[in-house]
């Protein structure tokens, strides 16, 4: 290390050298035999023993969006002869630069010595946003599965873990200012939930890997399970003039929900460094609010009679003002931005259904930043030769002028996610997204 170190970068140096260590086959000595092969050898130069690490800036403690993610490296270049130089204004470009370095070395044939060639390579990312899905509500995954995923995502450069924390099925984010939550809405309120360290050692060492974790509260729909614990959440829905004992979304015109929200808000930006949080907003179904006479009459006296797009405005407009009261920035999915909820130009669209090309002309014609998973549902595959259909989805592929193309962040592919319903578990389906990466990360310069 030759300049700037941090907490960071030092964890990163043992990581890799264990990440590379673990990569020979055996330990032990090359033999002498194997040093003249190599000699006689024209593609032989020399022996690397050290790879510099030159980082030129102060370490930044948190990854974020924008962050400056560019490194150079260069092997037995002309300015670097016989050995090995990483350079990078940011930590974020070295955790970067080392993942690079560690996927140039291969395995001589005896096993214990690793070879790499001749290498200048300029990177970046083609996008700032690159994520992946798990949905922790539908399966959970202990913290241990959910480790070895982040490691998964480090490998592939990706930054951006999206934690689809709950949803209908159940609610494991363990809340102190509101424990019935889990204790009523969790699989097991003993052994299936997230406790506040748990959820620290997740953002801690997705942290040090450059990774963000951008948790997820799908709100009003998708929230049977907030129900269990605090049942006046709900809408109560009718059947004619009296309750059906059915809930349906959240009850949007009762005045606690919003003191409840905020409450439960404050705690998660409290928690989870990250500044933006993501508020849902898919799927609503109207049927229960239709139902409901209370509902009928605020609409009313509000001149929204049967527009319950309206009606679904007013709410999600009071959550995200919410959250912007409480110093965050708010992630929702389309249909928010579909049925007209005005939002604060910061607010980013998630595309994940429909006509993508349509969705990212309107979304950026707004001046709304866009993420794109659409063409990227890792369980919609259904062969070993199908994972190729993800290469051919571009999201740079709509109509818009070069500014709405800058308004395009990135891309987050859902595994083991919102769509998956059976018990599988997520290792096998993470394997070909990971994959793709390159296509997003690929290398600008390369000699």
């Amino acid at each position: 290390i030759l300049n700037e170190t941090c907490d960071i970068l030092e964890e990163a140096v043992n990581r890799y050298y264990d990440v590379i260590s673990k990569t020979l086959t055996r330990s032990g000595s090359t033999s002498v035999h194997r040093h003249k092969y190599w000699k006689k050898d024209l593609m032989f130069q020399a022996y690397l023993d050290t790879l510099d690490i030159e980082l030129m800036a102060p370490c930044e403690d948190l990854p974020y969006l924008h962050m400056d993610e560019h490194y150079e490296l260069r092997i037995n270049s002309p300015d670097v002869p016989n050995s090995g130089l990483l350079t990078s204004q940011t930590i974020w470009g070295i955790l970067r630069g080392l993942e690079t370095f560690a996927q140039l070395l291969t395995i001589d044939e005896d096993g214990v010595v690793l070879k790499v060639n001749s290498t200048s390579i300029m990177d970046f990312p083609r996008y700032s946003h690159r994520g992946l899905l798990l949905d922790t509500s539908r399966h959970f995954y202990p913290v241990p599965a959910i480790l070895l995923l982040l490691d998964g995502m480090e490998a592939n450069k990706l930054n951006v873990f999206h934690w689809h924390i709950v949803d209908d099925n159940s609610f494991p984010y363990q809340s102190e200012v509101f424990p019935e939550l889990s204790e009523k809405g969790a699989y097991n309120p003993r052994n299936q939930i997230y406790t506040r360290e748990d959820m620290r050692q997740v953002i801690e060492y997705a942290r040090i890997r450059g990774i963000r974790v951008l948790v997820e509260f799908d709100t009003p729909g998708h929230t049977e399970s907030w129900g269990l614990g605090i049942p006046e959440l709900l809408t109560p829905c009718y059947s004619g003039t009296k309750p059906d004992g059915t809930y349906g979304p959240i009850d949007p015109i009762n005045e606690n929900t919003y003191t409840i929200l905020e409450k439960l808000f404050k705690e998660v930006v409290d928690l989870f460094p990250e500044q933006y949080i993501h508020l849902g907003g898919d799927e609503v179904s109207f049927e229960c609010w239709e139902s409901n006479p209370d509902i009928e009459v605020y609409m009313n006296e509000h001149n929204i009679t049967s527009d319950f797009k309206k009606l679904e405005q007013i709410y999600i407009q009071r959550i995200v003002n919410t959250i912007s009261k409480l110093n965050g920035s708010s992630v929702v999915w389309q249909e928010v931005f579909d049925n007209g909820v005005q939002l604060p130009k910061e607010t980013v669209v998630h595309i994940w259904t429909g006509d993508m090309e349509t969705e990212l002309s309107s979304i950026t014609a707004e001046g709304h930043n866009a993420i794109l998973s659409t063409c990227w549902y890792l369980d919609h595959l259904k062969s070993g030769g199908d994972w190729t259909e993800f290469y051919v989805c571009n999201p740079d592929d709509f109509s818009g002028s070069e500014e709405q193309h800058r308004l395009v962040l990135g891309v987050v592919r859902p595994a083991c996610g919102v769509s998956l319903w059976t018990p599988r578990t997520c290792r096998p389906e993470c394997g070909p997204g990971l994959v793709l990466q390159q296509k997003f990360s690929g290398l600008t310069t390369m000699t």
